[in-house]
């Protein structure tokens, strides 16, 4: 194999091609041409033409011109790499520009000819007519027994799960038509999501969460996740957030198994939750008209906003603008839009038909608002701008459902397609502009095979971020500290961190500290003054009953004798150092008051031992 290696010359080069001329009038060393005739290797031959030369031993292209240089430094392998970074971040941006022209920033909204003429006046029928035949196949009808329906897509876009109120759940590829699960789990189910990918997925039936796997097998039943009504998964962290009758918002790590953090709201039963996708936090809807922001590290909700006078019906968070806007429905029949930077008032109020709506956003900024008998989408900007009226802003698409009650709306990512889950099955109807026409294939590959699936899976799972990094405002990770407020337990003279201050200072710094034997001891110095009169006529008795008062006194007392007979190296330095600043105080106020005069500096003091 060496042999036959050699005689195709594999490490050569591939701009170097093998000249095949024969008017070649250079002399070749070696044997005749009769000779090397005779000698020559068909099968070497036919290798070498379709020999490919690794990557690693490819001769480099020229470093862009706009490459940084480095050659004032002198050490060579820091000035090496160096270049090499800046020519690799030369040639990426070169690539990104050539990129950019493969992109195309409108996702191809539908437009009207006239000006009488209006798009919300455009049916299915001809939007499907006038879209390719693979867009068309998006328009479709699933008439199912078991509802109403909520659904949910996977990440990428290409599988669908199906849940009916009656314990009817499916997922199925619903372009290729392939049916992966299908359960009935004959109990009420109120919710389903998918969790890293298509190959599991949650459930929230009437008593606990249920997980299954790609063919409808049981894995797990998660007995901590109480009555649930909604889920959550969050892709970046791996963890399952679930929100129920009585009131407890859990996280689930589904990596380890682990229940990461449970928060009680105080607010009762929540029918409506949704994520931010730019920074993981929780948006809860309470039946008290009040939405609440929750993030794991905190105890309590990070933002707190009434926003409707009724129960909230449904919450939705904008993935175009980085989390920026949301948009809020209630019961008392008003949708409205939040700016997430200020929370100062709705951006923009109107009414929608049929009490509470359900809402969702696209990837492009799109909102659909389901409510009553119809399904109304709006786009940008005019659901952004600041609008003072109550006024419904320009339509944009509308579609009449007649099966009520709506009690789910979801985009399909990537895809113009918008699926309505409704009491007699699943209908998806084509929303031209609404999804992203180009994807990033290490985030969410719709072409991905299972190959590809697996090593997603395990990148994703290597980088997995930590519950404690989810905050409001995501830019905090990786910036400076601020500067500690407790530098020092002695009146601030130095600039020693409270973490690594000895315990009695750290005790003093926050009030805990029991001072009895210093207040003895300054009693026994004396003190000059006012105060120090007021503080001799007090005795020992008298302070310990104004001290431990409303405490239990005998045993603060035997703890205080047992802590007197222990001798630490710690406690013995700490002493001396209160002993120390105490007789400096002492002559500071006799200097002060005349009584001393201030030693004077000698030449020996350089010799003095710093204590």
């Amino acid at each position: 194999m060496d042999s036959l290696i050699a005689k195709a010359d594999a490490i050569r080069p591939l701009n170097k091609k093998r000249k095949t001329s024969s008017h070649d009038s250079r002399p070749k060393p070696g044997p005749s041409k009769k000779a090397a005739s005779a000698d020559a290797d068909p099968t070497a031959t036919s290798v070498s033409q379709h020999t490919a030369l690794p990557r690693s031993l490819r001769p480099s292209s020229p470093p862009p011109e706009d490459a940084k240089k480095y050659s004032h430094i002198k050490d060579k392998k820091l000035r090496t790499q160096l270049t090499r970074q800046s020519t690799q971040n030369a040639r990426s941006k070169k690539l990104l520009k050539d990129a950019e022209l493969l992109l195309t920033e409108d996702a191809g909204l539908m437009e009207v000819e006239g000006e009488l003429e209006k798009t919300w006046r455009v049916g299915q029928d001809e939007i499907a007519t006038a879209a390719g035949q693979q867009a068309a196949q998006g328009r479709q009808e699933w008439k199912m027994d078991g509802g109403p329906y909520r659904t949910r897509y996977t990440r990428n876009g290409r599988n669908l799960a199906v849940v009916g109120k009656k314990g009817h759940v499916a997922t199925f590829d619903w372009q290729t038509g392939t049916l992966h699960a299908e359960l009935q789990l004959r109990e009420t189910c109120r919710d389903i999501t998918f969790l890293q990918d298509h190959s599991h997925f949650a459930v929230a039936q009437n008593k606990y969460v249920f997980i299954y796997d790609r063919d409808g097998v049981e894995l797990h039943k998660l007995k901590s996740h109480i009555e649930p009504t909604r889920l959550e998964f969050l892709p970046y962290h791996w963890l399952l957030v679930s929100i129920g009758n009585p009131g407890y918002l859990k996280y689930q790590d589904t990596s380890t198994g682990q229940l990461v953090v449970e928060h009680r709201t105080k607010l009762g039963a929540c029918h409506t939750m949704c994520q931010n996708p730019h920074n993981a936090v929780i948006h809860l809807g309470h039946q008290n008209g009040t939405v609440t922001l929750w993030t794991p590290n905190l105890p309590h909700p990070a933002v707190r906003l009434l926003a409707h006078l009724g129960p909230v019906a449904s919450v939705s968070v904008d993935p175009s603008t980085g989390g920026r806007y949301m948009a809020t429905s209630g019961q008392d029949g008003t949708v409205k839009v939040w700016d997430c930077r200020n929370w100062k008032g709705a951006v923009r109020t109107w009414n929608a038909r049929g009490g509470g709506a359900e809402l969702e956003w696209s990837q492009k900024g799109t909102l659909a608002v389901a409510s009553g008998g119809s399904v109304n989408v709006y786009t940008k900007p005019s659901i952004q701008t600041p609008f003072a009226a109550t006024v419904s802003p320009p339509l944009y698409l509308t579609h009449p459902v007649p099966h009520r009650p709506l009690t789910s709306v979801r985009f399909c990512p990537f895809q113009d397609i918008l699926s309505i889950g409704h009491s007699a099955g699943v209908s998806s109807i084509l929303v031209p502009g609404s999804g992203e026409p180009n994807f990033d294939s290490a985030e969410a590959d719709p072409f991905e095979n299972k190959k590809a699936r697996r090593e997603r899976e395990v990148k994703s799972l290597l980088d997995k971020i930590q519950p404690d990094a989810i905050t409001l405002d995501p830019s905090f990770i990786g910036s400076l500290a601020p500067p500690p407020k407790l530098s020092t337990a002695v009146e601030g003279s130095h600039d020693i961190p409270y973490a690594r201050l000895p315990r009695y200072e750290r005790l003093r710094v926050s009030g805990k500290a029991d001072e009895t034997e210093e207040a003895d001891d300054d009693h026994a110095g004396g003190s000059d003054g006012e105060d120090g009169q007021a503080r001799r006529s007090l005795s020992k008795a008298e302070k310990e009953k104004k001290k431990m008062r409303g405490k239990n006194k005998s045993l603060k007392r035997y703890l205080r004798k047992q802590r007197k007979n222990v001798i630490d190296p710690r406690a013995v330095a700490v002493k001396r150092k209160l002993e120390k600043e105490r007789e400096e105080r002492r002559k500071a106020r006799a200097i002060a008051s005349g009584q001393e005069e201030p030693r004077k500096p000698s030449a020996l003091d350089r010799f003095k031992r710093s204590s």
